[in-house]
């Protein structure tokens, strides 16, 4: 992150603007007609094409009064991808058709076999379904800061994408088989309901499938901006939704930190020692989502836990073979029956995890004055070890 973050990372900035324009929105009273204020800044903008710095500050402003008109003109709390125009209650409809295709594929589940926590956990795994998940289970999962393999994610949408490019990608056919990706990747996220981080990972796979083609950037701060910009146009109440902040802080965090993590060591030294570079991997990604989520994690829920680097270990790999095995099980009996052992075996290990004491540090409930000064020393802690960053290499 040098001196020139703004030119390479400009969509951030945007991104900042508009929710600071959503939160400021979301506090004013009284009647006043924003898109006006929203077009008078937008015209005087246009006319700063001589000053780039007064029209930056033109265009930030622009994206603030922005952020301010949509949330006063949806003064009503929707689900999702719902709006009263035309175009978008036609995809409410097909949403709401997936939804019951989504009925029937559960109802597969238990015609193979699948029952009880074994049950809960595919279904809320691979189809986004949590209604059978116990308290027990939920809490369990929780305590071992394993909660996110039970709310589709990037990691999800992530590995589906990887198996669809395995299956279909090729190079002669490159641009067909990034739409069939994208396709699948949309077709799936109908199916599970259209949940603000379903949406938010098919956003930013799409932009990486698209860039993929022109051999550009495919997964930056860039992009996860554009996803988020994207998504508060649509519903600028997504802001205040917990799975929308917990979903882009964690890629955020990850975008920021694996990097810093990663250059422990040299890129010669990962090469030839593969082992390390995958455990080495894992602990980065664990640790970068970790800063990124564990500060709204105890303001919300007052918890943070304490083995989460153990239980990654465990429940990455078990949720990739779950998904793999997830639709050859909905066909054939024994793959039903080796999805449940894993599931089983699964839920053991997170059951013995969670009893040993510490756990989870229980009874954390910062204030959000609190919560932001320790956002704001994780980024000075950031800044600091890039500075650094020449120093830590190990070869």
């Amino acid at each position: 992150m040098g001196s020139n973050f703004h030119e390479r990372m400009p969509l951030v900035r945007l991104a900042i603007c508009l929710m600071v324009g959503i939160v400021v929105g979301e506090q004013l009273t009284g009647q006043v007609y924003w898109w006006l204020v929203l077009a008078g800044l937008v015209i005087c903008t246009l006319l700063l094409w001589r000053y780039e710095y007064w029209q930056s500050a033109g265009i930030a402003l622009c994206f603030v009064a922005l952020g301010i008109t949509l949330i006063t003109r949806q003064p009503d709390t929707s689900p999702y991808g719902k709006s009263e125009t035309h175009q978008l209650s036609r995809v409410e409809r097909t949403r709401q058709r997936c939804l019951q295709w989504r009925q029937k594929l559960l109802e597969r589940y238990e015609a193979q076999g699948l029952e009880g926590e074994q049950y809960a956990v595919v279904a809320a795994m691979t189809l986004g379904d949590k209604s059978a998940l116990t308290k027990h289970v939920r809490e369990v999962y929780s305590v071992t800061g394993a909660s996110h393999v039970l709310a589709l994610s990037g990691l999800h949408l992530g590995i589906i994408y990887t198996l669809l490019s395995f299956l279909v990608v090729g190079k002669r056919w490159q641009t067909l088989s990034q739409i069939i990706c994208i396709l699948g990747i949309w077709a799936f996220a109908f199916l599970v309901g259209l949940s603000a981080s379903v949406v938010r990972s098919a956003i930013m796979l799409t932009v990486y499938a698209l860039l993929s083609l022109g051999h550009r950037d495919k997964m930056s701060l860039n992009t996860l901006a554009f996803t988020a910009i994207l998504m508060l146009i649509v519903n600028p109440r997504s802001l205040f939704d917990i799975g929308f902040q917990l979903s882009f802080m964690a890629v955020g965090a990850i975008l920021l930190w694996l990097p810093v993590f990663m250059s422990v060591f040299s890129e010669s030294y990962l090469m030839d020692h593969r082992l390390v570079k995958w455990v080495w991997g894992m602990i980065g990604v664990s640790l970068s989502a970790q800063l990124g989520v564990a500060p709204l994690i105890a303001y919300y829920f007052g918890r943070f836990s304490t083995y989460f680097l153990l239980s990654n270990f465990i429940v990455v790999p078990a949720a990739t073979f779950i998904l793999y095995l997830s639709l050859p099980a909905l066909l054939i009996p024994g793959f039903a029956y080796l999805l449940i052992y894993i599931v089983k075996q699964l839920n053991t290990c997170l059951f013995y995890l969670a009893a040993i004491p510490g756990a989870s540090i229980e009874g954390l409930h910062p204030t959000k004055i609190q919560t932001t000064m320790i956002y704001v020393i994780i980024v000075a802690v950031y800044l600091l070890l890039l500075r650094l960053k020449p120093l830590l290499h190990v070869t």
